[in-house]
């Protein structure tokens, strides 16, 4: 199969729901929209409507769930669809899958979809597992001799052997999924859609589903559009991601600055915090402020790795107490996991009463390229802490082997350390 022959192309792709309501809205709106259609005029009400942000009180009757969406899919990728919940995720899949039509645009598709968007999508409850094997072929548009061929696989690889002839309204939501997962992966559509159904699995069912979904793309040269929001599962499973804001597209590429880029949000990541006199001011201590940088360079210079990095830490002590204070941060990655932890007792330094400038040097080439966090620590004799700040900065390291700023694929991990090595 050609890999480079586009399968799915979504154009001008936008969805408008009235608030509040279900169907179209009040028979006023309904006549209003035949009134306009007899007429040969556009929709009404394609005019209106607000953004698709759930933090909002709505202001209008009409919402845009999705709008102007425009993307393209070659055979055998693998697109992850991130972002936050509310964004419109679902019903972009719900839409892909035909589940409910777009209020304007259009999606063309070759061949056959299956969709897996919720637990036990397509199952009829009173069925046994293997009858709902068979219903949802069919509904895939596989013959009975197919679904036959493929029938043992399928109950071995869900797990679900013991059950198959049980009905599937006895099954828990972990049986169900993983039923429908290798109904769906196993019965060879050309695009399969999935939604965060998978986070029901247990962890031995989301890593062979994940390799399932990579031998399907691999090896088979089939499309899987992948919604979810375990970022490690998207970066390990897709080729490519788009992110999605407030229904419109807000990102497109590669895995890596994708998932960079939903995880920053609305944060700040300049490298410097300076904060103001009632930030972090209490009777013992003010935190003036923190930043960093590579050794020598400009706070605002990109940040590299195979360079010295700077942490440079601005605080006053104000506490007569004869107990001995110090700093500890822990370094967080761009998927919330923390890395190690790193204190100023450990250097030799104790916090002095009065202005405190420490400075902590990474050595080069010790952190790979990406995004980090940075949560804060004010220690009291090493048995509590007095104060903590979690995520009080951000930064980002680039690889100056590649162009600035551009992420092209690295190497695992988020350490790289340089052991010695030596001819025996």
């Amino acid at each position: 199969m050609n890999q480079n022959k586009i399968i799915l192309k979504v154009e001008n792709l936008s969805k408008q729901y009235r608030l509040g309501l279900v169907g179209t809205g009040t028979l006023g709106d309904d006549l209003k929209r035949w009134w306009y259609r007899v007429r040969g005029k556009e929709d009404p009400f394609l005019k209106v409507g607000g953004n698709n942000d759930r933090t909002l009180e709505a202001n209008e009757d009409y919402v845009w769930a999705l709008r102007d969406i425009d993307f393209e899919v070659k055979t055998g990728e693998v697109v992850g669809i991130i972002g936050k919940n509310g964004a419109g995720k679902s019903t972009l899949l719900k839409i892909l899958s035909r589940i409910t039509l777009p209020t304007t645009g259009e999606v063309k598709t070759r061949g056959k979809i299956a969709s897996l968007l919720e637990v036990g999508t397509g199952f009829h409850s009173e069925l046994t597992g293997l009858e709902n094997i068979y219903l949802n072929g069919a509904i895939l548009g596989m013959t009975k001799a197919e679904i036959k061929a493929k029938e043992e696989e399928i109950v071995e690889f869900s797990g679900c052997k013991l059950y198959i002839d049980t009905p599937v309204k006895r099954y828990s939501s972990g049986m169900r999924v993983r039923l429908a997962f290798a109904v769906a992966a196993f019965l060879e559509p050309d695009i399969l859609v999935i939604d965060e159904v998978l986070a029901v699995g247990d962890a031995e069912f989301q890593r062979k589903a994940i390799g399932k979904m990579q031998d399907i793309s691999n090896q088979e040269g089939r499309t899987v559009l992948f919604v979810s929001h375990n970022m490690a599962s998207v970066k390990t499973l897709c080729t490519r991601a788009i992110v999605l804001e407030h229904g419109r597209i807000v990102f497109s590429g590669g895995t890596d600055e994708a998932v960079s880029y939903y995880l920053k949000g609305s944060a700040e990541v300049d490298n410097i915090k300076q904060f103001d006199e009632e930030d972090y001011n209490t009777p013992n201590f003010r935190l003036k402020g923190i930043s960093v940088a590579n050794t020598g360079k400009k706070i605002i210079d990109p940040i590299l790795e195979d360079e010295e990095i700077q942490i440079v830490t601005e605080i006053d002590l104000k506490s007569n107490s004869p107990e001995r204070y110090h700093i500890t941060y822990h370094l967080i990655n761009e998927l919330g996991d923390a890395l190690f932890s790193f204190s100023s007792r450990k250097g030799g330094i104790d916090l002095n009463k009065g202005p405190n400038e420490l400075c902590c040097t990474i050595p080069a080439s010790f952190l790979q390229s990406g995004q980090y966090f940075l949560s804060f620590y004010l220690i009291v004799d090493q048995r509590k802490a007095e104060f903590m700040e979690k995520d009080i900065i951000s930064f980002t390291i680039v690889d100056a082997e590649r162009t600035i700023g551009a992420y092209m694929g690295r190497e695992p991990g988020y350490i790289k350390p340089r052991f010695n090595w030596t001819r025996q």
